[in-house]
C-alpha cells in the first residue's frame, strides 16, 4: 500500500502513535508529527512499517496489516485487539489505549472517521481512474456491467458485493491492489450529507448515476431530494472527469450542466440520449439481444443477465468503456461476460424448480421489475416477497401498489411475508388474484412454504435486506 505507513496513518487520522513504553504525539499543526527524543529510534523504527492491508474484522487479519477497532452495536472491536497483533498486525487504530499495550497503536477520537480518512489518503496516492456508481436501483448490476467491460483492458478493481457505505466504500479503495489501472466504485446512501463525504474519499473521474426512484423517502422525502442527495456525489469529483446519466429518467433529465460537464446520457429513447439500444428481444432467462448505437457506432450485443434493465446497465457500460477508450469488440465481450452477483436477479436451478434469488434489497421500482423478469420464466409463476423499508408516510401505498402490480402482471401464487406486505397482499386479492398467502415474519413463511410449491415452478424470492430473505433462498436450494 503505497506511503501506508503506520506514521503516515498516525497523520491523516490525527492520532497519537504509541508503542510499548514509547510515546510519540501529533499535534495538528506539526507536520511530520513530533518523537520525544527518548526513544527515538525505536518509535521511528515502528513508525515506518508500510501497511499491506486494512480491515476491521480481526478474523480477517493478516501479517502486515492494520486492524481497525471500532465500536459496533454488538461488537466493540478493542476486545480483539491481542487476537490483532497474534495474527501479525503491525499496527492497531483504535478509540482507547489497550493497557498493558500489545504493540503500537494509533489513538483516535472516532475509529469509523479515522478509517475513512485513510481511504481518502490512500486515494491521493493511487491516482487511477476511479467511476462512481450511484442510483436508486441497480447500482450493484450496474457496477458489474462497468467492471466486466473495463476489465477487457484494464486490471481493474471493483466494489465486492454491494459494500457501498461509509464502511465499504473506504475499505475497497483500501483494498486496492498495487496493480490496479482503474477502480469500480459503487456509491449507496439513505441521508443528505453521506454522498457528500462518500465523493470527497472516493474523488470520482466518472460519475455514473442509474435512476431517481422511490426508495429512502423516510429520510429524503421525495424525489426531488433524492436527486439532491444524488447529486453530491458530483461535490469533489475530478473537474475534467466525465458524468454517464440515465436519459430516460424524468429527475436525471434536469440535470443539464455540472460546472463545465455536459452529461453523456444514455437509455433507450433515440431523441434524448448519445448512447441507446434498439432491436431489444428478451430470451427470457437466458438474458436478451439488442443493438447499442452511440455517435456513428452501432453494434449488436449479447446480455447474459435476465431483465430489460440489465440492457440499461449494458449501455451506462458501453458509456464508460467509450470513454475510457475501448474498443467495439472490448466494449461487446464485457458485456457477454458478465456474471450475476448472489441476491442480483440470480436464476438458480433447485432441482424441479427454478429460482430468482433478488433478495439482497427491494423498492417499488426494483419489484416491479422482478415481477416483470418473472413473467419471462415458464412454468407456474410464485412471487415470494416482503416487506420494503425505508419508504417513509407513502409505505403502505407503495405496498399496496406492489401488490396490484403483481395481479396484473401474470403472477400466479402471492406469497407476503412482513408487516408492511399484509397491505400487499390485501391489494393483489382486492385486484382479483386467487392463490396468494400472508404470513407475518419470515419464520412462519418458512414453516409453510414447502406446502405451497410444485415441481416445475418459477420462484422469485425478494424483500428489503434486512428481511433476510437469504435464508428462504438457502432453504429452498437445501429442500428440493
Amino acid at each position: 500500500m503505497t506511503r501506508m505507513t503506520l506514521w503516515n496513518i498516525a497523520r491523516v487520522c490525527q492520532g497519537r502513535f504509541v508503542i510499548p513504553d514509547q510515546t510519540a504525539g501529533l499535534s495538528e499543526k506539526e507536520n511530520p508529527p513530533v518523537c520525544p527524543q527518548n526513544g527515538m529510534a525505536q518509535i521511528r523504527q515502528a513508525a515506518a512499517r508500510q501497511a499491506e492491508g486494512v480491515v476491521l474484522d480481526s478474523r480477517k487479519v493478516r501479517p502486515g496489516y492494520v486492524f481497525v477497532a471500532t465500536v459496533g452495536e454488538r461488537v466493540d472491536g478493542h476486545l480483539f485487539i491481542e487476537e490483532a497483533f497474534r495474527r501479525g498486525a503491525i499496527g492497531v487504530v483504535c478509540e482507547k489505549e489497550p493497557s498493558p499495550l500489545p504493540g503500537p497503536c494509533i489513538i483516535v477520537k472516532d475509529s469509523f472517521q479515522a478509517l475513512s480518512s485513510m481511504a481518502e489518503f490512500y486515494r491521493t496516492q493511487r491516482p487511477v481512474p476511479l467511476i462512481g456508481i450511484t442510483g436508486s436501483v441497480g447500482k450493484t448490476s450496474t457496477k458489474e456491467f462497468v467492471a466486466s467491460v473495463l476489465g477487457q483492458k484494464y486490471r481493474t478493481h471493483r466494489t465486492e458485493g454491494n459494500y457501498n457505505n461509509e464502511v465499504g466504500v473506504p475499505l475497497t479503495l483500501l483494498s486496492m491492489p498495487e496493480d490496479a489501472q482503474a477502480v469500480v466504485l459503487e456509491m449507496g446512501m439513505n441521508h443528505f450529507g453521506e454522498m457528500h463525504r462518500l465523493s470527497r474519499i472516493a474523488k470520482p473521474n466518472i460519475c455514473v448515476i442509474t435512476n431517481i426512484g422511490q426508495c429512502h423517502l423516510e429520510n429524503l422525502g421525495s424525489r426531488d431530494g433524492i436527486l439532491k442527495a444524488k447529486s453530491e456525489i458530483f461535490d469533489f469529483m475530478d473537474p475534467e472527469g466525465k458524468i454517464c446519466l440515465f436519459g430516460d429518467d424524468d429527475k436525471l433529465e434536469t440535470i443539464r450542466q455540472v460546472g463545465t460537464i455536459t452529461p453523456v446520457r444514455f437509455g433507450f429513447d433515440a431523441q434524448k440520449n448519445d448512447i441507446y439500444a434498439t432491436d431489444v428481444k428478451s430470451r427470457g432467462l437466458l438474458g436478451s439481444v439488442a443493438t447499442i448505437h452511440a455517435d456513428s457506432l452501432s453494434f449488436p450485443v449479447q446480455i447474459p443477465l435476465p431483465g430489460i434493465h440489465m440492457v440499461q446497465n449494458a449501455l451506462a457500460a458501453t458509456a464508460v468503456g467509450l470513454l475510457m477508450g475501448l474498443s467495439v469488440d472490448q466494449i461487446r465481450e464485457g458485456i457477454a461476460s458478465v456474471s450475476a452477483v448472489q441476491g442480483r436477479s440470480r436464476v438458480l436451478r433447485a432441482k424441479d424448480m427454478v429460482l430468482i434469488d433478488d433478495c439482497y434489497n427491494a423498492n417499488p421500482v426494483s419489484m416491479k421489475a422482478a415481477v416483470d423478469l418473472l413473467g419471462m420464466a415458464e412454468g407456474r409463476k410464485v412471487a415470494v416477497l416482503g416487506d420494503m423499508f425505508e419508504l417513509g408516510p407513502e409505505e403502505r401505498a407503495l405496498h399496496a401498489e406492489v401488490g396490484r402490480y403483481a395481479a396484473q402482471h401474470g403472477v400466479d401464487c402471492l406469497l407476503c411475508a412482513g408487516t408492511l406486505s399484509k397491505d400487499m397482499y390485501e391489494a393483489a386479492k382486492t385486484a382479483g388474484m386467487k392463490e396468494l398467502f400472508y404470513y407475518a415474519n419470515r419464520q412462519a413463511l418458512l414453516a409453510d412454504l414447502p406446502h405451497r410449491l410444485r415441481p416445475g415452478d418459477s420462484v422469485l424470492i425478494k424483500a428489503s435486506h434486512g428481511m433476510g430473505f437469504e435464508a428462504v433462498v438457502k432453504a429452498l436450494l437445501e429442500e428440493r
